[in-house]
């Protein structure tokens, strides 16, 4: 898994955008204005929304993740050492549609459907 196949996940998801925080030392995929994916300054994982703090102690207690630190304890973070591309689009994909069905309901209406390519 590379930081270029997150890039390429995030990308292909309708409305997604990139944005860079802090001068370069945070980059985040986003939906409207709302962060859904975020890789830091390491550049080794990426960060992503779970649906509940309970979904995401979850993911950390079988080794799926780690807490990602700075977040709200429903945010983990995914290494990419050792994750597969169906995994991490899982993970991103999820992150992507918790995040886009809190946008008010007449911009989710104008992002189209989620067709990810395989």
């Amino acid at each position: 898994m590379s930081r270029e196949t997150v890039d390429a996940i995030c990308a292909a998801l309708p409305g997604a955008h990139w944005a860079s925080h802090h001068e370069g030392g945070l980059d985040a995929w986003k939906v409207g204005d709302k962060m859904f994916a975020c890789i830091g300054m390491a550049n080794d994982g990426v960060s992503v929304k779970c649906a509940d703090v309970d979904s995401a102690q979850f993911l950390i207690e079988i080794g799926a993740a780690t807490k990602a630190k700075y977040f709200h304890r429903s945010w983990v973070r995914i290494p990419f050492d050792g994750k597969d591309a169906n995994e991490m689009r899982d993970r991103i994909l999820t992150s992507y549609s918790i995040v886009r069905a809190s946008l008010p309901k007449k911009l989710q209406a104008t992002l189209g459907p989620v067709q990810l390519p395989d």
